[in-house]
């Protein structure tokens, strides 16, 4: 049984900085494209960054690139989204996923994780 765990998320200021993770338990994910969703209040969901593992290549949102870094730890099977210089419009429910298409406007990847709250101050 796939199960995704997030952790990492919480209350910052704006400007300030968190890094939420996500361990993959399971299978193997060494082949897919993990990363991150976020879905805010009343707004649907929409795709953060992304990072295909075979090869490395990484994806980014125009709105968080420059500011959020998406990396992976292939031995603990686990990806991290390191997320700076915050902003309040960075509110949201961000979830972990796996198997989708980078860059897509539709929200549909094979696993799932439970999501984690980050909450951006003004």
């Amino acid at each position: 049984q796939v199960q995704l765990v997030e952790s990492g998320g919480g209350l910052v200021q704006a400007g300030g900085s968190l890094r939420l993770s996500c361990a993959a338990s399971g299978r193997t994910f060494s082949s897919y494209t993990m990363g991150w969703f976020r879905q805010a209040p009343g707004k649907e969901r929409e795709f953060v960054a992304a990072i295909r593992r075979s090869g490395l290549s990484t994806y980014y949102a125009d709105s968080v690139k420059g500011r959020f870094t998406i990396s992976e730890d292939n031995v603990k099977n686990t990806v991290y989204l390191q997320m700076n210089s915050l902003k309040p419009e960075d509110t949201a429910v961000y979830y972990c996923a796996v198997d989708f298409i980078p860059l897509s406007a539709a929200p549909v990847a094979a696993y799932w994780g439970q999501g984690t709250q980050v909450t951006v101050s003004s």
